[in-house]
This record gives C-alpha cells, structure tokens and sequence, in this order.
C-alpha cells in the first residue's frame, strides 16, 4: 500500500511539473538552481505549510528536480493558532513528505499567543526555517510566493510609503546574509495554482482564516484586490508583477551606482562629499544604509529622518539625538555617530 501511495503522489508532482513547466517558472529561479553556485549550497530547503501554493512548489521542485530529491527538506511550522486544524496541516505534511521520500523538519510554536499579529507569526516562522536550515547546512530557501502575493505586498507597502526596495518585493531571488530565497511561482497567479492541483488530483489543506479579514493581507485579498483588478479592466495583478520587475531593475541600479561612489569610510563615516550633486534618492539610500550600520543608535522617526536627510544634503555642520546614546554629527563633509555624555 505504501508503494502505491508514494507512486501516486510522485505521478501528481510529474502532472503538475507538466502543467507548470520551467519554462513557465521564474527565469531567474531556474538559472540560480542551473548554476554552479546552487550545488555548492548544500541541501535545498523548501517551506511547507501544506496549502495548494507550497504544495505546488514542493511538487514542482521534486519534479523539476529529481537529482537533488535526496537532499530536499521540507520545513514546516505548526504557529499552533488554530488547534486540531493545524495538528491536521502537519500531519498531512507528514504524509505528503513521506510518500515523495523527502526529508520533513517541523517545528511548533512554543511561545504563541492569542490574537498574534501576522508579523510577529511570520517572524517566528522565518526564525524557525533559519534554524532549521542552520542545523542541516542548507542556505537555500524555496518559498511559494506566488504573483497574487506580489500585487497584494505592493499595495501593502505603498500604504506606508515604501520606496523601490520596498515595493521590489517579493523578489525571485533574495539574498540574506548567506541564504538564498528562492521564489519560483512568482510568474504564475494563485488562481493557475489551485486549477493546476485541481486538474492533477493533489488535494492541499486550507486555512480558513485566509478566508478572513483579521488581517491586513486578507483585507486587501478580499476587498481591495478585487475592486482593483474591476476598476482597472485589465489584469492588474500582471501588470503589478511587471511594475515589481521594472522597480527591481531601478533598485538594483541605485545599488550598483552607490557601491561604485563607495561613501562610506572607516569608522562607520559617510563621506557626504561623494554624494554631493548627486540625486537625492542615491543619499537617502546611503543614508538609511549608515543608520543600519550604527549599532547604538536608536529608532528614527520619519519627520527626524527626513530632517537628517535634508542637513546631509546641504552639507551644513549638524548634531542631532539618535537615541540616548548619541548624536548623528555631520562635521567637514563627513556624517559620523558620536556617543552622548
């Protein structure tokens, strides 16, 4: 019976790779796991909550591929938010893992709280997959974003005035400190997802609190998506995915101008110099790059920043609070953090 199972499961990952082949996945996903660099990665790491998007992922990468199914392990995280429901998501993880012959690593949140915010779900989920894949010397993060998830951040983050870097997100391939994210679907719309398992025979679980609107996300899932896409009279979410495409390339350029100026210098300075003449979004990156970089200082309100921003632009002698430890002081050109006392 066991045979049977395993050789039914592994027929539904071909008939899903069929409907969804490489071609039809993200290039720039397919290229990083052709590259050299993939395999110098170790294991592949593939999160799994056992709903049809990272069904479809875990399918598609065991299909896709079959060299690296030995080394594959599925991370899934059990937020214990909704009792006998997510046991349930486990326990079919369990099973799909095991008919495919993958390797499963689960984990539970310990610390869980009534009414947890979506953010603080996500931090504990992402801390779980980091170690996780620390213990099993993996820096491959497969996720199963797909292009709905890609026009639902953007209006997210548009509400709280995020820049291209920001509205960038989610990106096919990310790089976090020595991982690597991975996001395959993002060329593919949720609805050719659940069509794709559907017409293969894969049957996933559901979160019924997607179906409600406790949450920002699922407020702009349900209300604001649709609207939008009906106000548009087009295919907004595409057109959302290519306006992510376009921002990343903006992105990556403002990126590679800024390390070219190389401003930043020894004692975690800002040459503000460098930056002199140069487009004001250039030393607003640079700038949030330095406040990053100072360990002391504390949180900077948007008013406080956009204020610092305008002193570094003028180039003017400043000395302002960065918390109680100390002050952000721009002296002969150069901004630099000076402890309080």
């Amino acid at each position: 019976m066991k045979n049977a199972v395993d050789n039914a499961w592994i027929r539904k990952a071909a008939a899903v790779a069929a409907r969804f082949p490489r071609e039809r996945l993200h290039p720039a996903v397919v290229a990083w796991a052709e590259s050299r660099k993939a395999r110098a990665l170790g294991p592949w790491a593939v999160a799994f909550s056992g709903g049809a998007d990272s069904l479809a992922l875990l399918l598609l990468v065991c299909a896709h591929w079959p060299e690296r199914r030995a080394r594959l392990v599925a991370l899934h995280f059990n937020h214990r938010l909704r009792g006998a429901a997510a046991n349930a998501d486990e326990r079919f993880c369990r099973r799909v893992c095991r008919a495919l012959g993958v390797r499963l690593r689960v984990g539970r949140w310990k610390n869980r709280r009534a009414g947890a915010s979506e953010e603080e779900a996500r931090m504990a989920r992402f801390a779980f997959f980091e170690r996780a894949m620390r213990r099993i010397g993996a820096r491959a993060l497969w996720l199963g974003h797909q292009q709905d998830d890609v026009a639902e951040t953007m209006l997210m983050r548009l509400a709280r005035g995020s820049g291209t870097g920001g509205l960038a997100a989610p990106r096919p391939v990310q790089s976090v400190g020595d991982q690597v994210r991975l996001r395959p679907l993002l060329t593919v719309k949720k609805q050719e997802v659940v069509e794709g398992l559907r017409e293969c025979g894969a049957r996933w679980r559901e979160d019924r609190t997607n179906a409600g609107t406790a949450y920002f996300r699922n407020r702009i899932r349900h209300r604001v998506l649709p609207a939008w896409q009906e106000a548009a009279g087009r295919d907004a979410v595409s057109g959302a995915a290519l306006a992510r495409e376009r921002l990343e390339e903006d992105d990556a350029a403002l990126e590679a101008w800024l390390r070219e100026l190389r401003p930043f210098g020894r004692g975690r300075t800002l040459n503000l110099g460098v930056l002199k003449d140069r487009p004001r979004a250039l030393l607003r990156r640079a700038l949030h790059r330095w406040l990053s970089a100072q360990p002391l200082a504390g949180e900077l309100s948007r008013p406080g920043f956009e204020d610092l921003l305008a002193a570094a632009m003028s180039g003017r002698r400043t000395r302002r609070s960065l918390g109680r430890a100390g002050f952000a002081v721009i002296r002969g050109g150069k901004l630099r953090f000076e402890r309080g006392g």
